[in-house]
């Protein structure tokens, strides 16, 4: 009699749940501010540059949320910085309240800031919300005389691996730069030779990235540590941010004569 009574108790909490509970961890529902990417690229490209750029980069900000917080405190403290590129893994598992929780403590920079698409941010409907919240998975913009094209390398996580990285994109941003621009950064979440990168396109994506403008170096992050390596040979360099967790981020120098960084601690 006892067992007969717990099952109806249970059957009819679970017929009731629905109601109950109306909350889901993929539902993509947003809240506050959306779109953000070409909002801050608009501020980006306002902005009146001269002969001198500097940027901060940041990346694999998941689940670390006190780490984020402090970054953004000592980054608010740096003078003269245009933007804040973060390379990606906003979130551990694609949860729409993860990066509601990330683009809100990135709010607080007093800098625009510019967010990748990593590839934990693909699990679920980690997609959908990222590009709800920020926008493109591929995108380009212009700080004065430099051009940032930001890539999404994450073939894994994608159906196609064909399609990943975008050439078409990457040849039409050639095709379409401004006669102005004298110097480009790459910026990726995986790198050429990770297991997200589809590796069949390695060479083909490196050969690319050399035909535009005064190519500088790619941006990266997914391997949670600081490298800085030239993968293919020559004098491109791979520049991996380690994860916030480290408490490090990168800030870039730009002038007439290229560019330098140092790994700031906070």
């Amino acid at each position: 009699m006892k067992n007969a009574l717990l099952y109806i108790l249970l059957s009819a909490l679970l017929l009731c749940s629905c109601d109950m509970f109306s909350y889901h961890p993929y539902d993509c529902k947003i809240d506050g501010p959306v779109h953000l990417t070409d909002k801050n690229i608009g501020r980006i490209e306002s902005q009146t540059y001269g002969d001198t750029l500097r940027f901060a980069v940041i990346s694999d900000t998941q689940r670390w949320y006190d780490d984020l917080n402090d970054c953004v405190k000592a980054i608010n403290k740096e003078k003269g910085i245009s933007f804040v590129i973060n390379c990606g893994d906003l979130s551990d598992f694609g949860a729409t309240d993860e990066f509601i929780w990330q683009r809100d403590i990135m709010q607080r920079l007093k800098y625009p800031f510019i967010c990748l698409i990593g590839n934990h941010d693909m699990l679920g409907t980690g997609e959908e919300t990222y590009r709800h919240i920020f926008g493109n998975l591929n995108f380009s913009f212009t700080a004065g005389k430099n051009l940032f094209v930001c890539l999404n390398t994450n073939a894994l996580e994608e159906e196609h691996m064909d399609d990943v990285p975008d050439f078409g994109f990457m040849q039409s941003t050639i095709y379409n730069c401004p006669d102005s621009i004298e110097r480009t950064f790459i910026a990726v979440h995986a790198q050429p030779g990770s297991e997200q990168f589809n590796n069949d396109a390695q060479y083909r994506f490196h050969d690319l990235i050399q035909k535009f403008p005064g190519i500088q170096c790619c941006l990266s992050g997914h391997g949670h540590k600081m490298e800085d390596k030239a993968l293919f040979g020559d004098s491109i360099r791979y520049i991996m941010c380690p994860n916030i967790h480290k408490r490090e981020y990168l800030l870039f120098t730009v002038t007439k004569e290229g560019f330098s960084y140092e790994v700031s601690r906070f």
